[in-house]
């Protein structure tokens, strides 16, 4: 760039409120867009969910439900063991604030799933 040639950069402009500014935003901003909510029909997020999910989870692990994935049964007792321990430990961790049916129906899970693994620990050997 030659001396006598006018700098032709680039101007900015800081437009940001700022707590001791009175003045009103620019024309033609306005606010973002709420974030998106869940589409109608679709199941409120709650720990019975989530002790159904991995109920569901725990039952392929024992060979009694198919992967829905692959349309197979097969057997994890190590991984549904593991599963079984998370859902104590919810149950242990969230002790005195779970509504009665969230107690209702995480102990019928427990009891359920396992009495399901001592039976499938007997068969296998």
């Amino acid at each position: 760039m030659a001396a006598d040639e006018p700098d032709e950069g680039f101007k900015v402009t800081d437009r940001r409120r700022r707590a001791d500014d009175d003045a009103a935003p620019p024309r033609g901003v306005t606010a973002p867009p709420p974030p998106p909510r869940e589409p109608t029909g679709v199941a409120e997020r709650s720990l019975v969910g989530l002790f159904m999910m991995l109920g569901s989870s725990a039952l392929m692990a024992l060979g009694e439900a198919a992967d829905p994935m692959t349309g197979e049964r097969q057997q994890d007792l190590p991984g549904a063991a593991d599963v079984i321990d998370v859902l104590l430990l919810l149950r242990e961790k969230t002790e005195g604030r779970r509504s009665a049916e969230e107690t209702q129906v995480l102990d019928e899970l427990l009891y359920d799933l396992q009495l399901r693994y001592v039976n499938a620990t007997k068969r296998s050997g």
